[in-house]
C-alpha cells in the first residue's frame, strides 16, 4: 500500500480501521457516518414565500422539521421577507441535539395573525439541547397570540443550555416578548429589542414543575413600552445578569426581581410606571427582594418613575456609582428606598440621589451625594454600626452617643459619651 493510500484510509476510516487490518480504500465497507460538511436548509426551498400575504406557517414548519430532524443539517435560513404566521412554529425538542444548530433570519419578519393565544415560536424541550442559536429574527404580533419566543425545559433530567438569542426583535405580541422557563442555563441574549408587548418584555423563571434557570447574561438589550414589566425574574430564579441594557416606558417596573438579581451593570431606567395615574402613585425602576448588586446604573424620570430602586434586603445588597434623578413632574425623583431584615447588609457607595430607609433599616453609605465621607448606621440593632476593635458605637433614641465593648443588647446599653 502506498503512503498516499494509507493517508486516505486514515482520513476516511479512522485509526481503528487500520488496527483491524490493512484494507485498501476500494475494499473498505460503506460508511454510515454523517458527512463532515453539513449544508444549511433554506425555508424558500419548502415553499415559504415571505410576501406578507401568503400563509407561510406550513412551509416554515416543514423547513424547521427538516432542519432539526435527527439527521438534518441543524440550521435553517429564513431569507429576507415578511412571513405571515397563523399557528405556532415549533422547534423539535424531542431528541438530543448537542451540536451547533438554530435559525438565521436577518431581514426576515414573522407577522403573526395567531388569534388563540398560542405562542409564535416555541421550543418545548423534552430532551437535551445544546448550542441553540436564534439570530436576526423579527417577530411582529397582533396582540392576540401568546409569547413571541417561548423556550421551556421543565424536566429534572433534560437541559437546554449554551444557547444564544441574538439580534432578535419581538414587538406587539399578546404575551411576553421572550419567556424562558426551567432547565435553561448558560445562555446569552444579545442586542435583543422587546417592545410594546401586552405582558412583559421578557420573563425568566424556574420551572413550576421542575428545572432551574441560571447563568443567563443579557447584553445591550432594550425593554420598552411593555404593558406590565420590562423584564421579570419570577418563580425563585435570580441568576440573570443585565449589562448595558435599557428599560423605559414600561407599564410598571422596568425590572422586577422577586428573589434577587446577580448583577446589573451600566443599565438605564427611564420613565417606567406608565400605567400609574401620577408621580405620587408611581414606583421605582427596579423592584428587588433578597439580594443584588448594581454598578453604574442610572434612573431618570419626567413623569411617574420616582427612583432607581426599591429593595427589601434579606442577605446582601450593594449599589456602586449609581444615580437617580428627575425633572418636570418627577423633580422629586431619587435614588433608592431600602428596607430589610435586621441581619441583612447593604452598601451604597459613590452614588447620587436621595436614599430613604424603611422600618429602621440602614445601609452603610460611602461618598454618597449629600452625605459626604461615610455615613454609618445609628440604630443599635444594625449590622452596620461603627466598630473600633471590639467596641460598637451608636446614637440612642435620646441623641446620646454610646459605646459598648461587644454587641449591644439594648438602645441604652453601654457607656454614654455625655
Amino acid at each position: 500500500m502506498t503512503a498516499d493510500n494509507s493517508r486516505r484510509l486514515l482520513l476516511g476510516l479512522g485509526a481503528g480501521a487500520l488496527a483491524v487490518g490493512a484494507l485498501s480504500p476500494r475494499d473498505a465497507p460503506a460508511q454510515t457516518a454523517r458527512p463532515a460538511r453539513r449544508d444549511m436548509l433554506s425555508a424558500a426551498n419548502f415553499g415559504a414565500r415571505g410576501d406578507g400575504a401568503s400563509d407561510d406557517s406550513a412551509a416554515l414548519q416543514a423547513a424547521l422539521d427538516a432542519a432539526f430532524a435527527p439527521n438534518g443539517p441543524g440550521f435553517l435560513e429564513i431569507p429576507p421577507g415578511t412571513y405571515r404566521i397563523t399557528r405556532t412554529l415549533n422547534i423539535s425538542g424531542t431528541h438530543d441535539i448537542t451540536r451547533h444548530h438554530g435559525i438565521l433570519a436577518h431581514g426576515a419578519r414573522l407577522h403573526s395573525t395567531i388569534g388563540d393565544g398560542s405562542n409564535v415560536l416555541q421550543v418545548n424541550c423534552q430532551a437535551t439541547m445544546r448550542f441553540l442559536t436564534i439570530e436576526g429574527l423579527d417577530i411582529e404580533g397582533s396582540g392576540r397570540e401568546g409569547n413571541g419566543v417561548y423556550i421551556e425545559c421543565e424536566h429534572k433530567e433534560h437541559y437546554l443550555y449554551n444557547f444564544c438569542l441574538r439580534d432578535l426583535v419581538v414587538q406587539g405580541v399578546g404575551g411576553d416578548g421572550v419567556r424562558l422557563i426551567g432547565n435553561v442555563f448558560e445562555g446569552q441574549l444579545i442586542n435583543v429589542y422587546l417592545r410594546d408587548n401586552k405582558k412583559n418584555g421578557a420573563t425568566f423563571a424556574h420551572g413550576s414543575r421542575a428545572g432551574i434557570l441560571s447563568a443567563i447574561h443579557v447584553f445591550g438589550s432594550v425593554f420598552g413600552q411593555n404593558r406590565t414589566y420590562g423584564a421579570a425574574m419570577v418563580h425563585g430564579c435570580y441568576d440573570v445578569s443585565f449589562h448595558g441594557c435599557y428599560f423605559l416606558l414600561n407599564g410598571k417596573e422596568g425590572l422586577i426581581a422577586e428573589n434577587g438579581c446577580t448583577l446589573l451593570s451600566n443599565c438605564g431606567f427611564e420613565n417606567n410606571h406608565e400605567s400609574a395615574p401620577d408621580f405620587a402613585h408611581g414606583g421605582a425602576g427596579i423592584s428587588l427582594q433578597n439580594f443584588g448588586t448594581l454598578i453604574g446604573c442610572t434612573a431618570y424620570s419626567m413623569f411617574k418613575q420616582n427612583r432607581l430602586i426599591q429593595a427589601y434586603v434579606v442577605s446582601q445588597f450593594a449599589m456602586i456609582g449609581c444615580t437617580g434623578s428627575g425633572d418636570a413632574q418627577a423633580k422629586g425623583a431619587g435614588l433608592a428606598r431600602i428596607g430589610g431584615e435586621k441581619k441583612a447588609r447593604a452598601v451604597v457607595m459613590s452614588s447620587q440621589g436621595a436614599v430613604e430607609y424603611m422600618n429602621g433599616f440602614e445601609a452603610l453609605e460611602i461618598g454618597a451625594s449629600g452625605q459626604g465621607g461615610v455615613r454609618l448606621a445609628s440604630n443599635w440593632q444594625s449590622p452596620n454600626l461603627l466598630q473600633l476593635g471590639n467596641y460598637r458605637i451608636w446614637v440612642d433614641k435620646s441623641g446620646k452617643l454610646r459605646l459598648k465593648n461587644g454587641s449591644p443588647t439594648s438602645d441604652q446599653d453601654g457607656a454614654s459619651a455625655t
